[in-house]
């Protein structure tokens, strides 16, 4: 297996290692924030973030530098800093660990973020089954700012900045930014049309910045060891850093793997996650969570960063790379993540709140054997006509599995419905009472 530097997971590998503020001091932390605090200008940390090329890793890959710059330079009001930690992406699970197991890494990136944007509050808006998790990250929160690390009056700089926890409803909904801020302020988590964006008009219509837990946690590496190391790490320019893939499905070793941009889904899935679980070879995978596209064995040598992977007709997404062996049914594939999406739907935009509903009869159809040839002519429209057609990219992820599976393994879907025709297993409903 090849050898690199690990980073975010660095921490909770060392036997021992509890997450405790005691032990994250030991392993040199909190003095990036040191080194920060009053020391260096704001606007000069925003500038280091994107030097670094750091880009947001829960899902579009923004650069987190870029986006910083948009909040309005002379406005003079509370600013909000909110930590997306409702994971809740099929097939993704490392903000969880990163929360879990090294939650003060996690906290010293908010406070950095806090300080570079000028906010005095942070909340972490964290997914409501990870009871845990909320748990070990109020525990955090009270050990650091027992040191002085949050609150008020950071280590005697004058500098402000305090960080609580929100748990969510358990809504797939609210992992879109303005659907997180509507939960955040009381409301049901539905998306808001942007423009305004949460730049200008966020939590309470102030400006807010919303960022991911793992994008959050790499800021006091950039901020300790430079945004040069951080840049030359991976796949620069363009995705720079390591990042923590999950990989799960029919692999011997599921897990979280922090390996550097670029890697190829080859060496993650054979050489990190130790290959396929029994002796039938790959017949396909997807490479960022439930929202992203299928690929085919075809792309095992793709470099997962966000060029190449969009490159090959799918996205990095929020990291969740789920791999499928020889004899899956990629209509069943397609089903499974179609009654997810139809059953997350918050309802708001009548095309995904519709067709999301029919999208699933028609599977369910398909699968069954009572489907009929037109019904592939009537998925593709359906698609069509919900893609690109929704306030928020819910529309574009529900869509992904059909699109996909329908690109690379449309035979088996018209196999099943020749089945059906052979065995006389379509029967038309009479109209009528004749």
């Amino acid at each position: 297996m090849p050898q690199h530097e690990l980073i975010l997971l660095k921490n909770m590998m060392q036997p021992g290692y509890t997450g405790s503020l005691a032990d994250y001091e030991k392993t040199g932390g909190y003095q990036a924030l040191r080194k920060t605090l009053g020391k260096i200008a704001p606007a000069d940390v925003t500038a280091m973030v994107r030097k670094s090329g750091l880009r947001g890793r829960g899902g579009a890959g923004f650069p987190t530098g870029v986006k910083w710059g948009f909040l309005p330079k002379d406005y003079q009001g509370p600013r909000y800093l909110c930590c997306n930690a409702d994971e809740s992406e099929p097939g993704t699970f490392k903000d969880r660990q990163l929360m879990e197991r090294d939650p003060h890494q996690v906290l010293e990136g908010i406070v950095l973020s806090c300080y570079a944007i000028g906010a005095e509050t942070a909340f972490i808006y964290i997914r409501g089954e990870m009871v845990l998790g909320s748990k070990i990250l109020e525990h955090a929160i009270a050990e650091a700012r027992a040191a002085g690390y949050i609150g008020k009056n950071i280590l005697g700089t004058g500098i402000h900045a305090d960080v609580w926890v929100h748990r969510g409803a358990g809504a797939y909904i609210c992992g879109e930014e303005t659907a997180l801020l509507e939960s955040l302020e009381g409301k049901r988590g539905l998306p808001r049309i942007k423009p305004p964006f949460p730049a200008t008009h966020g939590l309470y219509n102030k400006p807010t910045v919303v960022n991911n837990v793992e994008t959050l946690a790499n800021l006091p590496h950039i901020m300790s060891r430079g945004p040069e190391w951080f840049a030359a790490i991976g796949s620069p320019p363009k995705s720079t850093g390591t990042r923590v893939f999950c990989v799960s499905g029919h692999v011997k070793r599921p897990g979280n793997y922090e390996v550097p941009m670029g890697v190829t889904v080859r060496e993650l899935v054979y050489e990190h996650a130790g290959g396929m679980r029994s002796d039938k070879p790959i017949k396909a995978f997807i490479p960022g969570g439930a929202s992203a596209p299928f690929l085919t064995p075809a792309h095992l040598d793709v470099k997962l960063d966000f060029e190449h992977v969009a490159a090959a007709g799918s996205m990095l997404g929020s990291g969740g790379v789920t791999v499928m062996e020889e004899g899956t049914s990629m209509v069943w594939a397609a089903l499974r993540l179609m009654e997810f999406f139809y059953h997350e739907s918050c309802g708001k935009c009548s095309p995904c709140r519709e067709g999301s509903s029919w999208l699933v009869q028609t599977l369910r159809r398909i699968l069954t054997k009572r489907g009929r040839m037109e019904d592939l002519e009537t998925l593709l429209d359906l698609c069509k006509n919900i893609a690109g057609r929704t306030i928020c990219a819910f529309g574009d992820a529900e869509v992904a599995p059909i699109q996909s599976t329908l690109k690379y393994w449309r035979q088996e879907y018209v196999d099943l419905i020749n089945e059906a025709e052979a065995a006389n297993l379509i029967k038309l409903e009479p109209v009528g009472r004749g």
